[in-house]
């Protein structure tokens, strides 16, 4: 098997999770280009950080104590590195992470994965979107727990079998709460979250067949409806004797005017107000799910809301 051209380890400060002048120390595994992170579980004064370096400054105890530990934990991976390459393996950023953490053994469950993956997307992922994998995640649980009267099973035991077992559960799973039962998109969505998790371990090498080789997804093409005119302005008159019911309202109607979608609406601030080019009053704000910049102007009945 081929092995990569290009391996590299190094050691950084988080500075966006800055506390008390302290940031946590991260080690990143480059190969060909893609990157793994892996919290340390240490933080360090950022005055104390040499970013050239990438060591603790001085030679004080904590500062020899820390920079021991990081040659420890560089060697160590290293080592893993060097392990998957004399044993023929695909190297990659995230296998070598797997190895470090001792997670690449042969028999690798489905919780196994669940908890690499949840530890690995943290930070990266949303939370709109982290919460959307532990509601899939729940009802992996469930499944397992009806069709195979366990909490876990292997990665190996997976097959056809067992996704076309898991689409039927939850096509027919009835909640307990007010909610309906799934959509066949919904359902689809659960499937490809898990699909996902799949292919990560596949890439970790703790899987080598696919079970998903031969299913493919039943997507329904739906058209989104629109308010009209008439049913916006409808919605504006309403008036409801429960103030949370008056701010649904007016959030609705605020990103009828705006195009924000709910998470954006409601991490807007005064600092995203600002004067456009035209003198009058826009918002400035990057999406949440996206963080791309956007330009908005405020329409009188926006700007009223606010």
């Amino acid at each position: 098997m081929k092995t990569s051209s290009s391996f590299s380890i190094l050691f950084w400060v988080n500075l966006s999770r800055t506390k008390n002048r302290e940031a946590s120390l991260y080690a990143r595994i480059t190969v060909n280009g893609k990157r793994a992170a892996i919290s340390l579980n240490r933080k360090v004064l950022i005055t104390d950080w040499d970013s050239d370096r990438n060591r603790a400054k001085g030679t004080g105890q904590k500062s020899r104590i820390l920079n021991t530990y990081l040659d420890e934990t560089y060697n160590q991976l290293f080592q893993a590195y060097q392990d998957l390459k004399s044993e023929h393996k695909q190297i990659t950023a995230r296998s070598i992470k797997a190895r470090f953490l001792g997670l690449d053994a042969i028999n690798r469950s489905v919780l196994d994965i669940i908890s690499y993956h949840n530890e690995d997307m943290k930070g990266k992922l949303k939370w709109g979107t982290q919460k959307n994998y532990f509601t899939t995640q729940r009802y992996i649980s469930r499944f397992l727990s009806k069709a195979y009267k366990s909490p876990d099973i292997q990665l190996r035991e997976l097959d056809y079998d067992f996704i076309i077992k898991f689409e039927k559960f939850l096509r027919g799973y009835i909640p307990q709460d007010h909610q309906r039962r799934m959509g066949n998109n919904t359902v689809m969505k659960h499937i490809e979250r898990f699909r996902k998790l799949i292919n990560l371990s596949r890439k970790l090498g703790w899987m080598e067949r696919d079970p998903f080789i031969n299913f493919k997804a039943k997507r329904i093409k739906t058209e989104r409806g629109f308010l009209s005119l008439l049913e916006l302005q409808e919605i504006e008159k309403k008036n409801f004797t429960i103030p949370r019911l008056q701010l649904v309202r007016d959030l609705f109607v605020f990103s009828c005017y705006t195009s924000l979608s709910y998470i954006d609406a409601i991490n807007l601030r005064a600092e995203n107000i600002r004067i456009g080019i035209d003198g009058e009053l826009w918002i400035f704000y990057n999406r949440e799910k996206t963080t791309k910049p956007i330009y908005i102007p405020l329409l009188p009945k926006a700007l009223d809301i606010i």
